[in-house]
């Protein structure tokens, strides 16, 4: 595939160098396209180096072969990574006063952009008209993320992460394959009150499950979202997605019923609580009157979300569970199995978790259970690419059914 990167001047043009290592690895094309600014911050013969290709910010060079509207029109995907406050304002208004500005206006592929800015200046009603010109002609947005910026600020600003730009983008390619299906996804860990102060929880970061929601919308898909616990800034990911919050098992459950009532596919991919305390008590537990002797938490099942969801699914509808397991091998596999039958999903998602494996991790591995336990299909590698494989093996049990 034949991509153009156009890098402009951020100091997220750092990370920028990774994307592209990234495409070249994975077989693509890419043209580096940098502004003037962008060069200040990482020099023409890193981007020739990495991309394989000569580098120029100017309309004046390789005039012959109409360089300044000729990468526009063979690229098959462009990506502006990072766009300044200042770029998106030169692309909302039409400008082309240099290579990459000459290349947007000549290009009919789609266009990735990755903000990277200040938090003032991505929030400033200029920087947000301009955005919102930009998504009504069809380019796509994605980020920025909330998280560090330079100079000790923090907020939302900070550019994506080069994995996540590169699957973000290619996702736009895919098929919309999951067109007029509708589906609920769950995700993040619940959290069971013992008391206004405490709760029984889980590591869930709830990227896996906004990674399926998202997915399933750029294929296609009407999407609800129903989201306990997450980690900061991980919902920033699920704009444009209806999102419905449920931070207990119990309200999980309820979320979930009222969702899945209309739904074609239903993925519980939240980490809901096994146990619950017996009873939340209405004032924070303290030490006072118990020192050295204790205290002891009753605690009861809660009920499960999948196998409730199982015994009322409506004619048509595909279920798919998550199994998170400390278990390796053979025994992961196993546990799966009696889980699937158990619960009585169409799918199972069975990965491997542990202290370091699993949670608070951009990367998965798992392996798909279909009916009767076989492996539908495996997968690794960025959220984003196991939440496509699971999608994949959703459309091919929804297949195997008609």
């Amino acid at each position: 595939m034949f991509v153009v990167v156009g890098v402009t001047g951020g100091i997220a043009a750092y990370k920028t160098v990774h994307l592209v290592r990234l495409l070249v690895k994975a077989g693509h094309e890419v043209h580096v396209i940098p502004t003037d600014d962008a060069l200040r911050f990482v020099g023409l013969p890193t981007w020739e180096a990495l991309s394989r290709h000569p580098v120029t910010t100017s309309v004046h060079d390789d005039v012959p072969q109409v360089r300044h509207v000729a990468l526009g029109q063979a690229a098959d995907l462009v990506i502006v990574a990072p766009a300044t406050a200042d770029s998106l304002a030169k692309m909302a208004a039409g400008l082309a006063g240099d290579l990459l500005g000459t290349t947007l206006l000549a290009t009919t592929a789609p266009v990735v952009v990755a903000p990277a800015m200040h938090t003032e200046m991505w929030r400033h009603p200029a920087t947000q008209a301009n955005v919102a010109t930009l998504a009504a002609r069809g380019v796509h947005i994605v980020g920025p993320a909330d998280g560090e910026l330079t100079g000790g600020d923090s907020g939302p600003g900070r550019m994506l992460e080069p994995e996540e730009i590169v699957d973000r983008a290619l996702a736009v390619l895919r098929p919309r394959d999951l067109a007029g299906l509708r589906v609920v996804v769950s995700t993040g860990g619940t959290r069971e009150p013992i008391d206004p102060v405490r709760f029984i929880g889980n590591r869930s970061s709830g990227r896996q499950g906004v990674a399926l929601a998202r997915a399933a919308a750029e294929r296609g898909a009407e999407v609800t979202l129903v989201a306990a616990h997450t980690d900061d800034g991980v919902l920033a990911e699920a704009t444009g997605l209806a999102v419905v919050r449920a931070m207990a098992a119990a309200d999980m459950l309820t979320a979930m019923r009222d969702a899945a009532a209309m739904a074609d596919v239903v993925v519980m991919a939240a980490a809901v609580a096994d146990y619950r305390p017996a009873a939340a008590s209405d004032a924070k537990l303290t030490k006072e009157g118990s020192r050295g002797r204790g205290r002891k938490l009753e605690l009861v099942e809660t009920e499960d979300v999948l196998k409730a969801l199982a015994g009322e699914r409506r004619p048509g509808q595909t279920l798919v569970g998550f199994a998170a397991e400390t278990s390796r091998g053979d025994e992961l596999l196993a546990r799966g199995r009696r889980k699937l039958e158990r619960k009585g999903a169409d799918l199972l998602v069975v990965n491997e978790v542990g202290w370091e494996v699993g949670f608070e991790q951009a990367s998965n591995e798992v392996v798909i259970l279909g009916r009767g336990g076989g492996v539908a299909a495996e997968a690794s590698g960025t959220k984003r690419e196991v939440a496509d494989a699971v999608w994949d093996a959703v459309l091919a049990a929804r297949s195997a059914t008609r």
